[in-house]
């Protein structure tokens, strides 16, 4: 802990349960308390408290008012770190810059998960709240599952299909003269004759 007295640093204490030790400078103040484990503490907002053993008849120790404060107070940042902690991306092997964008990127998330439930919306845990954000994101991105590839060798049909279902090309529909019969139908083992033609490929199609 920055600021903390050298001689308040773990590991150079050896406290029994309930003993407190208290150092000042100006208006900070840092205090070790022992519980169950040392409790180092660095505080600007309390009174510093007398140095001793402070136990109740059973012997636990008396829980200062600094430790009350903070658990009243700090509930949330410490519910929300544990909260990034859970689903955190990060690795060791990364470069801190690439640490810390995935750090940043982590708190968002869990601060729109906090506003959403803040907002009375519906109510959804935070594991599925993080599963539907990246279905969006990935929708939003243009990614689309690919179709599983048949072994073997495709028939020529078949492979105009898949060209006449792939997006963003060039081939559209037109009107054609003449009824022909659809070739998509045909290799679905359906007869069906329509008056519309793709006009790249100059290839029958259903339009609907």
């Amino acid at each position: 802990m920055k600021s903390m007295p050298k001689d308040l640093k773990p590991k150079t204490l050896t406290l029994k349960r309930g003993d407190i030790r208290v150092r000042t400078r100006g208006d900070l103040m840092a205090v070790v308390w022992k519980d169950k484990r040392d409790v180092c503490l660095l505080t600007n907002l309390h009174d510093p408290p007398r140095e001793g053993n402070y136990r109740h008849e059973h012997g636990n120790a008396i829980k200062l008012a600094i430790v009350a404060d903070y658990n009243r107070h700090m509930g949330h940042v410490d519910n929300a770190d544990t909260m990034a902690n859970s689903y955190t991306a990060s690795r060791r092997t990364w470069k801190w810059t690439k640490k810390l964008f995935f750090h940043l990127f982590n708190l968002a998330i869990v601060n729109n998960y906090i506003l959403l439930s803040a907002c009375g919306g519906k109510k959804i845990s935070h594991r599925d709240f993080r599963l539907t954000l990246i279905i969006e994101m990935l929708a939003r991105s243009g990614h689309e599952p690919r179709p599983s590839k048949r072994v073997g060798r495709p028939a020529s049909a078949s492979t105009d299909i898949v060209r006449l279902d792939t997006r963003h090309n060039k081939h559209r529909p037109d009107r054609n003269p003449t009824r022909r019969r659809c070739r998509v139908s045909s290799a679905r083992g359906m007869t069906q004759t329509v008056m519309y033609k793709c006009v790249q490929c100059d290839m029958a199609l259903c339009v609907d």
